[in-house]
């Protein structure tokens, strides 16, 4: 049995503790009927489709919307991450989508925007994407270069190119962030609300990766988007991709713990089955050396994960730096508790079909996405410095 008792911290009330074991035997039973790994589109839309009826996806949207909180509760994000990175890449995947591609209506939008999309994101109906991410501004939003241009009284006209978009050519909306030019750099930048099937937007390439997921290149050619489409004022695109990557940074360090605790109980298995020199492998002394780190490291990084996730349940405006340490250090802690999993299996570690293989595969993009370990680097360390100028007393 996979181990449980995190859920007995005090980080977690009754409900969070109840919604993840019911997750966790919900996941197990659907989720691997569900899944190719080589029709990862099919995939997809099934994983969403079922995760809307099986009500998942009210965690991704407020109550008033179908949601069952007010607002974003974190933890649960992050449990059902951790939960479904367990069971299957995708699965995580397919619902981090869902809250990630809406989050900024659910903060800055409108409340007819609200009406017209959360609903059917919620029941699993339309599946939603981020486009943030271009040929030369990945972790710096600020070099944007997609331009908003007003066009008439009531539209503005998308010209640009978005890359690495996640759900890329099958979703349904996008949460583009165009610069409109209010000011220099970040503060030019605002976010449109703009549905697959707006004339001028086209899927240019679909990208291929080490862990197969929907992702692609999308062009935007004299694009015309309703100003209604637009998300919160002019101006504000920074501060909304900015607020929104702060809920959802948490949840990328809970998937990565999900694949290392899963790479932990693939490799506690291994050790009590497979016989090495006359004995079973957990035997020999560096295997325990190696499950002792992997274990400890997992603790470590649910306690940075759920810290994270608290605070901003808590009602903190910003958890920038406690988010990026868990992205940080989560992600990392996880490449190397699967890499330790690889070894234990040996060859059969390296072996298409073998579950560690595949969170080998997965584990790497999560160090890059939602920005870089070496952004969390910097980020934390801006934090750090904003604190007081002064010398400590001695």
């Amino acid at each position: 049995m996979p181990d449980e008792s995190f859920l007995d911290w005090p980080f977690f009330e009754e409900r969070h503790r109840r919604f993840a074991r019911e997750l966790r035997a919900w996941a197990r039973e659907t989720v691997p009927p569900l899944v190719d790994h080589d029709d990862v589109d099919g995939s997809c839309r099934r994983l969403v489709e079922r995760l809307g009826e099986g009500g998942w996806l009210r965690a991704v949207v407020p109550e008033a919307y179908g949601g069952i909180a007010p607002g974003f509760d974190v933890r649960t994000l992050c449990l059902a991450r951790e939960t479904l990175a367990a069971v299957d890449g995708l699965a995580d995947f397919a619902f981090a989508m869902q809250g990630l591609g809406t989050g900024p209506i659910t903060l800055f939008g409108s409340e007819e925007l609200k009406r017209r999309y959360l609903s059917p994101v919620c029941e699993g109906v339309r599946i939603a994407a981020f486009a943030l991410s271009e040929p030369e501004a990945g972790s710096d939003v600020a070099a944007i270069a997609t331009t908003a241009t007003p066009d008439g009284p009531d539209h503005v006209r998308l010209d640009g190119v978005k890359t690495w978009i996640s759900n890329g050519g099958i979703a349904d909306h996008y949460v583009v962030f165009a610069r409109t030019g209010e000011a220099p750099g970040a503060r030019g930048l605002s976010a449109f609300m703009v549905d697959a099937d707006a004339p001028g937007l086209t899927i240019e390439q679909r990208i291929d990766v080490i862990a197969p997921h929907p992702l692609a290149t999308l062009r935007f050619e004299g694009c015309r988007v309703p100003l209604a489409q637009r998300i919160g004022a002019p101006g504000e695109g920074f501060k909304i991709a900015m607020a929104t990557l702060d809920v959802f940074r948490s949840t990328v360090g809970a998937a990565a713990l999900g694949f290392a605790r899963r790479a932990l109980d693939e490799a506690l298995a291994r050790s009590r089955t497979r016989k090495l020199f006359g004995a079973p492998l957990g035997e020999l002394q560096l295997t325990q050396a190696a499950l002792a780190d992997m274990a400890t490291a997992v603790d470590a990084s649910a306690l940075l994960v759920y810290r994270a996730a608290w605070t901003k349940d808590q009602g903190a405006p910003r958890i920038t730096r406690e988010a990026a340490m868990a992205k940080m250090y989560a992600t990392e802690m996880a490449q190397g508790v699967i890499d330790k999993a690889v070894q234990i299996f040996g060859g059969f570690g390296v072996t298409r079909g073998v579950k560690v293989e595949e969170l080998y595969r997965e584990i790497r993009a999560l160090r890059i996405y939602e920005g870089a370990t070496e952004v969390q680097k910097i980020v934390i360390a801006r934090e750090l410095m904003k604190g007081s100028p002064h010398q400590p007393s001695l």
